[in-house]
Order: C-alpha cells, then structure tokens, then sequence
C-alpha cells in the first residue's frame, strides 16, 4: 500500500504561481513514475506532468511546457510541482499518481492516488 498527500493548492490570481506538493508513504518502492493529473468540472482527468525515479527523465503535457516544473526529493518522498505563469484554464483539482512502469500519461494504469488539492485561477 502507498498513501499519497497532495498539499499546496488555492487560490490565486491569473498569472500567479503555485507550488503542490505530493508526499508518499508506505511502500515508497511503487512510486517509480509519479504523475500529476488535474481535472476540471465537467472534464476528463488530463494528464499534467510525470517524473521518473532519478529525477532526471521527465514529461509535460502541452499546454503546460514552460510555465510547469515537476520535481522529486526521494529524501523526503516528495515529488513537487512548480506552477507559474497560471492561467483560468489551469483550474482544477490536482492529483498525485503512482506507479511502477508504464506509459506515464495513460492515467487507467496508475496503482495509487491522492484525494487531490484544489487549484482556482482567477481572471
């Protein structure tokens, strides 16, 4: 069993920044790609951004490449996600998600998930 914590959501001002953070525990050896997904009112859950165990191989979804930076502090079991730049259309509730292979933006393969956090951004 792995417990997923998001934290960090609000709400903020269009063009303002966010920071989430995902806190795992548990047996921490499934959370070798950790993924980001949000879903809007009405809308299908759409994949964010997802990081791989070393930190180092990541993945963003289009509309977020530039403004969105995915990290992880296995110290701490922590993956982060830096949002700026946020735009109206970014609101939405925030999922962490984890699993041990796979494709990373195919969110049906997924073995665990947060309750999420909620992200509002104001025009």
């Amino acid at each position: 069993q792995v417990q997923l914590v998001e934290s960090g959501g609000g709400l903020v001002q269009a063009g303002g920044s966010l920071r989430l953070s995902c806190a795992a525990s548990g047996h921490t050896d499934v959370t070798y790609i950790t993924a980001w997904f949000r879903q809007a009112p009405g809308k299908e859950r759409e994949f964010v951004a997802a990081i791989g165990w070393n930190g180092v191989i990541t993945e963003y979804t289009d509309s977020v490449k530039g403004r969105f930076t995915i990290s992880r502090d296995n110290a701490k079991n922590a993956v982060n996600l830096q949002m700026n730049s946020l735009k109206p259309e970014d609101t939405a509730i925030y999922y962490c998600a984890v699993k041990r292979a796979g494709t990373w933006s195919e969110h049906l393969t997924y073995e665990y998930w947060g309750l999420g956090t909620q992200v509002t951004v104001s025009s």
